[in-house]
């Protein structure tokens, strides 16, 4: 079983490994951070951070102590843990449709930590200031080695696979990526059930497994 990996987070890779798949990194994507003005904390009920790529750069630019911060699920909540913030508030449905819905009282200054081309549902929902923090890049590729199975990360990673080949089946990391590849013709196959590492990481596996059953 030979598992193509499109993101940029390599501890996926050793952890496929270490399940016994054969790996081939095929990045799609880029992060490019953007410059800007620093950001004062203290101007907001909530900061929400919407993808863990938006953590680093946040912290970089972040002036003062946050009054609360919120993620958009376990896999942004750990990267934020990883550069010691504890989340005060981690949405049990991993979109910004949940984190719009479940966010606690008060939220009248929210400010929305993203990716530039990042879905506007806070902005729309909760009134809330975005500040595009990088921006994901497609990495330029002729073509996509034949593989059994394709881990999508993020949207930006199912358009990029699109533009290259859309007959290869693939896990996605959650709803939004699903979605993303579906209306693009990609075939989705498996969803972590949670949308961080782990999560994707038992999608693969059981992926894999039913692939590795199934008649040829």
């Amino acid at each position: 079983m030979k598992v193509a990996v499109t993101g940029t987070d390599e501890r996926l890779v050793g952890q496929l490994e270490g399940e016994g798949l054969e790996i081939a990194s095929v990045p799609l994507i880029r992060i490019e951070v953007l410059d800007g003005p620093p950001i004062a904390a203290g101007d907001f009920d909530w900061i929400l951070v919407t993808s863990r790529n938006a953590v680093a750069p946040l912290l970089r630019r972040l002036a003062g102590e946050p009054l609360r911060v919120g993620a958009i699920g376990p896999g942004t909540a750990e990267a934020l843990r990883e550069r010691g913030i504890e989340p005060d508030f981690v949405a049990e449905r991993s979109t910004q449709e949940g984190l719009a819905d479940e966010l606690p009282e008060p939220r009248s200054r929210v400010l929305h930590a993203a990716a530039e081309d990042a879905r506007d549902v806070l902005v729309r929902e909760l009134g809330a200031e975005r500040i595009p923090l990088y921006r994901t890049v497609p990495v330029e590729r002729d073509s996509f080695p034949d593989v059994d199975l394709v881990v999508l990360s993020s949207a930006s990673a199912a358009k990029a696979l699109a533009a290259l080949r859309t007959d290869l089946p693939c896990v996605s990391i959650g709803p939004v990526t699903s979605r993303e590849a579906r209306a693009l013709g990609v075939e989705v196959v498996g969803e972590a059930r949670t949308h961080d590492l782990d999560g994707l990481v038992a999608a693969v596996k059981l992926a894999a497994s039913h692939a590795s059953s199934s008649p040829s």
